[in-house]
């Protein structure tokens, strides 16, 4: 049963407040200036925050590889690798079936995400759990018997509270990890949370990939973890996680300011394809271009990123022999020029720093 008195412990500064009236600045603008996203480019913020997300622990797949193994295609990677980014897509693309205030609901999310990944996904864990930086432990969970209470306080304090839902949401985010209520996959399933606490507050969130933003500062993400596990107040992580929301949201409405442009681009570039497959040189040389990164940013990335077009060798995004060819029908699919496509890097693979170990003993 839940505790009445339960208040996780953090203090309102005039960062956060200033944060949370920036965000809300930044929201109206998008609602006013644009339609709902597109479901393709809905899909490929959601391949970029399960890449993202799955990347933070470990995962080395690419975005390319990431929509690849989601095609049914084959890549080079582990089966543990492959089976995360499965099973992280399935559950964000599940988010609106679930009450981000239902211990069932989260536990189905659990075994979602960590199906074949650990011996009991969905269930809290029956062990003791640790977090190690090198020699140091930085962090040692609650005992487990007191996991199912420490949950249910929790999801009780997210159902009730008044706080605004972008500071409620980190604090959930914090909280969730302070707890670490799972054998493993806690961090996914942070993150996972958070933007369905998000999500349920505006729509909008469904389609911004905060991960993305996260993963790009990993060693920040676990530096505000670690500073509010020393301050036994999450006040550092959710002004660090604030930032990340504005930040992601301030990049979307950046590309909207370009996006014209990069449609006309983005069409040309189809135009000139042809039927069959043709290497970056090729398309160069039909356009008449002769600056590589102009056409990589400008053209192929929007494009690829918008699901136009495709990969010959996604396991390999920059094998020497790689080709680009039209997905079906990717004219019909082309957004008039007031869409948004967010643009990546080449490869693709977030930065991995020196990386916190968990262990764990049973019990």
């Amino acid at each position: 049963m839940a505790s009445e008195s339960y208040r996780p412990p953090y203090s309102l500064t005039p960062a956060m407040l200033g944060m949370v009236e920036e965000i809300g600045e930044v929201l109206g603008r998008l609602r006013a200036g644009s339609g709902p996203v597109a479901p393709h480019l809905q899909r490929g913020n959601r391949i970029r925050t399960v890449q993202a997300s799955c990347a933070i622990e470990g995962n080395t797949l690419s975005v390319e590889q990431v929509t690849a193994v989601l095609e049914g295609k084959r890549v080079l990677g582990t089966p543990r690798e492959i089976q995360e980014v499965r099973n992280a897509f399935v559950a964000y693309e599940r988010l609106p079936e679930w009450s981000p205030h239902s211990r069932d609901a989260l536990l189905a999310a659990h075994g979602i995400l960590m199906a074949g990944l650990v011996d009991e996904p969905g269930r809290f864990r029956s062990g003791g759990v640790g977090i190690q930086r090198g020699e140091e432990i930085v962090h040692l969970a609650p005992p487990a018997n007191r996991v199912p209470a420490l949950v249910a306080d929790l999801l009780a304090w997210l159902k009730t509270t008044p706080e605004h839902p972008l500071i409620a949401s980190c604090v959930f985010h914090y909280e969730f990890e302070f707890i670490h209520p799972f054998q493993d996959g806690n961090g996914r399933m942070g993150r996972l949370w958070q933007t369905l606490v998000l999500s349920r507050w505006n729509p909008l969130f469904a389609a911004v990939s905060v991960e993305t933003l996260t993963g790009e500062h990993q060693t920040d993400y676990y530096a505000a973890l670690n500073a509010s596990n020393k301050a036994v107040a999450c006040t550092p992580f959710i002004e660090f996680m604030l930032a990340m929301i504005r930040d992601a949201l301030l990049e979307l409405t950046e590309t909207e300011q370009v996006s014209e442009q990069r449609t006309e681009q983005v069409v040309r570039l189809l135009a000139a394809m042809g039927k069959g497959p043709v290497s970056a040189k090729e398309i160069m040389a039909k356009l008449g271009l002769s600056h590589r990164p102009t056409f990589l940013y400008s053209y192929l990335q929007p494009a690829l990123a918008a699901g136009l077009i495709e990969m010959t060798r996604p396991d390999a995004p920059r094998a020497r022999n790689q080709k680009y060819r039209l997905t079906p029908w990717p004219t019909a699919r082309l957004l008039p020029s007031t869409h948004r496509t967010r643009t990546f890097s080449s490869s693709n693979r977030l930065p991995q720093p020196a990386r916190q170990k968990e262990w764990r003993s049973e019990g």
